[in-house]
């Protein structure tokens, strides 16, 4: 019989631990085509997610997969994320917790990998290519005044009006 892996085992204990001391336990993921996460959050491959009891509904982190619902932007997603995968389990407060190797997808065993015979990489049939326009200068490079009497405020930062 293979031996079970301790990474599991450490996942809930750091998990528990979180939870008695009033943290708020985060897992940091590597994704790739066995994690389900909503792909719109990942960033250079990884995800980093709050388990917490009030972020998660129906969290169960068995020896091989941790799987929950969680809500991102409003909308109700299931999660599925291996235990190969998680990189770290810490507290959002201290940053204290637990690091992990991942196990790349090739070396886990029961997991084929699909090979294609030929990398696909960008041409210049495959659409447009991009490339940085310099901004436009204009003679005067003096900011508008201001309609109000007030200062001028950036355009792209949204401000916050105090009703009481």
């Amino acid at each position: 019989m293979a031996e079970i892996s301790t990474k599991p085992y450490m996942l809930r204990a750091i998990y528990e631990w979180c939870t008695d001391n009033g943290y708020t336990p985060h897992i940091a993921v590597s994704v790739d085509a066995q994690t389900q996460v909503p792909m719109q959050f990942v960033r250079n491959g990884e995800i980093v997610l709050n388990i917490s009891f009030d972020a998660t509904s129906g969290l169960k982190m068995d020896n091989d997969l941790i799987h929950f619902s969680a809500r991102f932007g409003g909308v109700a997603r299931q999660i599925s994320v291996p235990v190969a995968n998680v990189i770290a389990i810490y507290a959002q407060e201290n940053n204290q917790g637990m690091a992990f190797e991942v196990t790349p997808l090739a070396d886990r065993p029961g997991v084929e990998t699909v090979k294609t015979d030929a990398a696909i990489e960008p041409s210049a049939s495959t659409g447009p290519k991009l490339a940085s326009v310099p901004a436009a200068k204009s003679d005067d490079d003096t900011p508008p005044a201001p309609d109000d009497g007030g200062p001028a405020k950036k355009a792209d930062r949204p401000t916050l009006k105090r009703i009481k």
